[in-house]
Order: structure tokens, then sequence, then C-alpha cells
């Protein structure tokens, strides 16, 4: 089998013991230091082909082609704005759902995913994990400033609720578009928010149940609707909302942030019946500080706990230039027990 079967199967719970491990997205200074010490041409690719990688993250927010060039969101509309979490967007002022009108909202019509699809194409035998990735819980936070999105929860829910729905809806418009042209070149929708800190959720279980989990339901079931697994990534400490993710269809939880509380793979081996993971090796000290055969050992040890639905993978798919090679060739190693 090659290697979007193998996942395909480790997403299904029905791995026969081919260990399968997505590397992540090393930083571009990371893939230089990694190719000078295998040899290697510094590319991305290169690096996932020298690991034997099994899987590969191709988005579609690249599909959007405004002929002014803009993006498809703009906090600093008519304002100017700083890049800090905190700082107030263009509908800081907003207290009801008509002053949300005069923006310029992104047109579905701009979108084409020709480039998409042919890259996509290119790994034909992989296991792709693509369509938008609809964070609208940050574009939310960004259009109103994050402490002022969950005050305005409490004050004013009903714009932030007609906010939160005017973003949703051309994500679900893009994502019906994308997998309507996409067919069976993928099996994942992936797309991601992050809920978590380090000890607990942003917002209250209630909140995001309230004016989170609903729209996250919208873009589930564009997915549903044409066959594919749904992969969601947060992340964080998020093992209170788990349970919702998994009544709402979600198939695969990443990066599983091992650190993080109640997210180490110990804990989340009650749901290895109802989920998939992809993640689980610790890259916020762990990866940086042991060694190889530490590395490998630990692999081993989260395969026993939640597999054999797991692919192998750093607990945050951007692996920092502090990462030693020697270390992800061993995670690599102890994923596939092939990689020479």
């Amino acid at each position: 089998m090659n290697s979007r079967q193998n996942v395909l199967e480790a997403f299904n719970h029905q791995s026969g013991g081919q260990g399968v491990m997505w590397t992540g997205i090393p930083y571009d200074e990371t893939v230089s230091i990694f190719a000078r010490e295998w040899g290697i041409e510094p590319t991305r690719e290169m690096i996932y082909q020298y690991l034997r990688d099994d899987c590969r993250a191709v988005g579609a927010d690249g599909g959007y082609h405004h002929p002014l060039g803009d993006g498809i969101w703009n906090p600093s509309w008519g304002i100017d704005r700083s890049h800090d979490l905190s700082a107030a967007g263009c509908f800081s002022e907003a207290d009801k759902p008509s002053d949300l009108d005069g923006y310029p909202w992104p047109d579905p019509a701009y979108l084409d995913f020709t480039e998409v699809y042919r890259t996509i194409d290119q790994f034909f035998d992989k296991m792709v994990f693509t369509g938008m990735w609809c964070h609208f819980f940050h574009v939310v936070a960004d259009f109103f400033g994050m402490e002022n999105y969950f005050v305005k929860m409490y004050e004013s829910p009903m714009v932030v609720e007609a906010l939160t729905e005017r973003i949703v809806d051309f994500y679900v418009a893009a994502n019906d578009m994308f997998f309507s042209g996409l067919g069976d070149r993928a099996d994942v929708l992936f797309f991601g928010n992050d809920f978590g800190t380090q000890n607990d959720l942003i917002l209250s279980p209630e909140q995001f149940r309230k004016f989170v989990l609903p729209s996250m339901k919208r873009i589930i079931a564009i997915g549903k609707r044409y066959g594919k697994k749904i992969m969601v990534h947060s992340c964080g400490s998020i093992h209170r909302i788990i349970p919702d993710l998994i009544d709402a269809g979600v198939d695969i939880l990443h990066p599983i942030q091992a650190k993080a509380r109640g997210m180490d793979a110990d804990h989340l081996a009650q749901y290895k019946n109802d989920l998939a993971f992809v993640g689980g090796i610790d890259a916020q000290s762990f990866f940086v500080q042991a060694t190889p055969a530490q590395i490998e050992a630990e692999v081993h040890r989260v395969k026993q706990l939640l597999g054999p639905g797991l692919v192998v993978s750093p607990s945050h798919e951007a692996i920092l230039p502090n990462v030693p090679a020697a270390n992800v060739l061993a995670m690599a190693r102890a994923a596939k027990r092939c990689v020479s």
C-alpha cells in the first residue's frame, strides 16, 4: 500500500502495524539546517522525501485572487491598526448587525483553485490535508480586538453572531466550491483555530458552544457532504471540549499539544475509539532537549497509547531551528521503522 492508503487505515483505526508520520511544516531556516545535515537540496519537499513522510498539507486559501490584490480579510479596514492581538479592529465599536454592512466582504467569485488542484495532484500517493483554513475564531478576534471580542459575547451577542456568520458564510461557500472540484484527489478537510492556552481554554466551554461550535458544525458539514475525514487543529489545552468536537463530527485531532494540561497521550487514550490523532511528540521542550534514543522511546510509548489511529508528528507542526535534525530523524525511524 502507498502512504495515502496506510494513513487512511490509521484514520479508520485499521492500521496493520505499518507506522505513518507527518513531519509537520519546518521553518525555512530549519529546512536549511536539516538539508546541510543530511546533504540534500534545501527544500521542504526534499526534507519530506528524505524522511519518507506520508502526508502533505496543501491549503486552499491561496485560491482567492482579488482583482486589486486584496487578501480575504482586512480588520484594519478604514483604521490604523497594529498587529497586536488586543488591537482594536474595524468593528471594535460595532454594537448591532447593521454596523457590518459597509465592509467589502470577500466574494467567492474571486476563487480559482486551479493551482491548488495542480499541487495536490503531485501527491496522489500521499495523504493530503486540504481545504480553506477557516480560522474564523481568529478573524472575528481581529475584527473586534481579542479582549473586546470576549466582552461583546456578553454585551453585544447579536453582533458577535452576525459577524461570525458573515465570515463563515464565505468559508462555507469557498469550501463547497473547492471540494466540488476536488473530487477524490484528497481525503481530509483540515482547518484550525487555537482555542487553548497551556492550562485551559481561552474561553469557557459554554461560550465555545454558543459562539463557536455552531460555525464549526457548518464547516464540518461541507466536508462530510463530500465524504471527507474532518481533521481539526487547535493548540493548547482543549480537553474540556473534546467530547463536543466528537459529537460535531470531528474525526482527527491535531496537533495534540503534549505538554498542555490534559492533552498528554495517557489522558487522550480514552478517546482513541472515537478519534484519530496527528501529533503527540512534544515540541515545546522534549524535541529540543531529548536524545534520539529518548525520542524513539517516546514515539513507541505514544503509539502504544494512541494507536492504531495515530499519525506520529510533533505536537506543533512548525518545527523551529532549535530542534536537532537527529531528533526528527529519530521520530521518523521510530514511526516507520524503515528510514535509512
